[in-house]
């Protein structure tokens, strides 16, 4: 079983940047990934070491199942989060590397990219998102499923190579329209409940089924592949009890990070390239 000492370590210090962004020196070379979520976009700053330098994200419905439906919406956010960033470390971000769900199609990994340089920045790299996020876990055998906000996608690894990649429509998104049915409440207020950390025993009942189905997402893409252990990333993995219920499904050992939602920008942003 992985270690995550070293990448709980790094996304710790991404946290702390939040509300504390290192100054940078002019000049100076930096790591950028920007992460066009359903739920949210990240933009994630790194030197050249690849230590944190800053973090910023917004709650957004731009992105619809890893698709750009807002193209101007998603644009003026990503600007926004750009700008606020250089306001505080003191330099402004050029070059930017993007993540899309596996298997996006060219003219939709495209867009994504229209909407970065449509921001201001260079986009020199672009990557599936499981892929992304092995770059903070290093996985070398294993399953990496990271459930986002519209979709649950996943990478299989072996010998630390990718060797299937695949993607359904699936994910928080579902949680919370579940969770507005059953407590007759509106998007936004059901969105706060499932986040909500004192709320998550109550509202996980009803969202099980939903869990259950992205078990069944990954049990029906990994069935030809000897995978003994599931490593869950995305927002959604956030969700309190989640990887008991997806090891229940698969049979298989499931295990996260203590914040799966920053292991897919954190990757995004090490694999820029400068």
């Amino acid at each position: 079983m992985i270690d995550f000492t070293n990448s709980d370590s790094i996304i710790a210090q991404l946290e702390e940047t939040i509300k504390n962004p290192k100054k940078v020196k002019q000049g100076e070379e930096l790591l950028v990934g920007v992460d066009l979520g359903t739920a949210y976009i990240v933009l994630v700053v790194l030197d050249k070491d690849k230590r944190p330098v800053a973090c910023e994200m917004e709650f957004a419905q731009v992105i619809r199942d890893g698709l750009v439906v807002d193209y101007i919406g998603a644009m003026k956010i990503v600007r926004s989060l750009k700008e606020r960033i250089e306001e505080k470390i003191g330099v402004e971000l050029t070059k930017a590397a993007i993540a899309v769900p596996p298997g996006t199609g060219e003219r939709d990994s495209k867009t994504h990219m229209y909407v970065v340089q449509g921001a201001g920045m260079e986009v020199t790299n672009i990557l599936d998102e499981p892929t992304a996020a092995n770059a903070v876990l290093n996985i070398d055998n294993g399953v990496i499923v990271d459930i986002g906000g519209g979709t649950t996608g996943l990478s299989i690894i072996e010998d630390s190579e990718v060797v299937y990649v695949a993607d359904e429509a699936t994910g928080g998104t579902h949680l919370t329209l579940v969770i507005a049915g059953s407590y007759k409440v509106k998007f936004e207020e059901a969105e706060k409940l499932k986040t909500s950390s004192d709320k998550q025993d109550e509202v996980f009942p009803v969202v099980i089924p939903v869990v259950q189905k992205m078990g069944n997402i990954v049990n029906t893409h990994i069935k030809n592949h000897d995978a003994k252990e599931i490593y869950l990333v995305g927002g959604t993995s956030c969700l309190k009890g989640i990887e008991t219920i997806i090891e229940k499904e698969t049979g298989i050992t499931t295990i996260k990070p203590k914040n799966p939602f920053l292991v897919t920008p954190l990757g995004i942003a090490m694999n820029c390239r400068i």
